[in-house]
């Protein structure tokens, strides 16, 4: 029987996806792919497949998912199987070096970086960045992994030539412009079968390592969701977006074969707007949703049980 198979490494995050597909009465399997094989002398099943590797997976001891999703996404692309968010999906989602170079083709203005790898070609790439305020991050990474904020070089050299510096999984660490928002808040914009959903506001005040989902909350102790004072949320699903930059990201998405994601945004102190991180892994909170009464995985439940259906038909 055809259905519906999602590849993941994170039960915590997937149980939010499988519940809404249960209620809609889909049938799924869902493909853990922390271990496994890529049996290439066999054909895939008949259905509809949908990836959902984090470039977090490392944080969680699930070092080789996203190359063994890799594979799979091959061998099922290679057999004509209907993916959504696939091998081109992923190469975006594990490398913020190749999400920036794919937005800034699309038209879309990411913030000043440059990629090193090495100490001291760190500290040199800062340097020729020539910025007073910068950050670093992970090349390969997810909830703000190895986001530091630095106002000098010398406080730069500290960090990295001291115990406390963190390298990238991949060995690519980003030094990034900082923009600075008037206002102490980024926006993330959510998108299923490649239409816009809604956007969510996002305030930062409590630090980098932020994003609007519930499955913060498994083992992420840097991820403060639900604490939210009386008269402002840390997380609000906005009335009003920029529909040009909207529809320039549903531009973005079909260009580069991503069907599901969440797009991360800021804007600076001139109004300019700037993107920096497209997650292909997106997750959503629960709070904020049920205020606004829209629900991101029913949504994605329904686009998957459509797919499946068509596939069939």
């Amino acid at each position: 029987m055809s259905k519906i198979y999602i590849l993941h490494e994170n039960d915590e995050w997937t149980e939010h996806l499988t519940k809404r597909l249960d209620e809609l009465k889909l049938p799924y399997e869902a493909w853990h792919l922390d271990k496994g094989i890529v049996d290439l002398t066999a054909e895939p099943p008949e259905g509809v497949f949908y990836n959902r590797m984090s470039a977090s997976s490392h944080t969680r001891n699930h070092r080789f998912a996203p190359e063994l999703a890799g594979g799979v996404l091959s061998w099922l692309e290679w057999h004509n199987r209907t993916v959504f968010n696939g091998s081109r999906a992923l190469n975006l989602e594990v490398s913020k070096i190749n999400q920036y170079t794919a937005l800034e083709k699309n038209g879309i203005k990411t913030p000043k970086t440059i990629g090193a790898v090495g100490r001291e070609q760190i500290i040199e790439a800062a340097k020729k960045l020539g910025k007073s305020s910068f950050i670093t991050k992970h090349n390969r990474a997810g909830k703000g992994l190895g986001v530091q904020l630095f106002h000098s070089i010398e406080s730069l050299e500290s960090y990295v030539n001291g115990s406390e510096f963190e390298d990238s999984v991949d060995g690519i660490t980003l030094i990034q412009e900082y923009i600075q928002s008037p206002e102490p808040f980024i926006t993330r914009a959510e998108f299923v079968g490649g239409k816009f959903i809604y956007a969510v506001r996002v305030d930062t005040s409590e630090g980098f390592e932020l994003c609007p989902a519930d499955a913060c909350q498994v083992g992420d102790a840097f991820c403060p969701v639900g604490e939210e004072e009386e008269n402002k949320p840390m997380f609000e699903i906005l009335e009003e977006v920029d529909l040009d930059l909207i529809n320039r990201y549903e531009e973005f998405l079909q260009a580069s074969g991503i069907d599901v994601s969440g797009i991360e945004f800021i804007h600076d102190r001139n109004g300019e707007t700037y993107t920096y991180d497209v997650n292909t892994n997106t997750n959503y909170n629960s709070d904020a949703e049920e205020k606004a009464n829209k629900y991101g995985m029913l949504e994605l439940a329904k686009f998957l049980g459509n797919a499946l259906e068509y596939s069939m038909s």
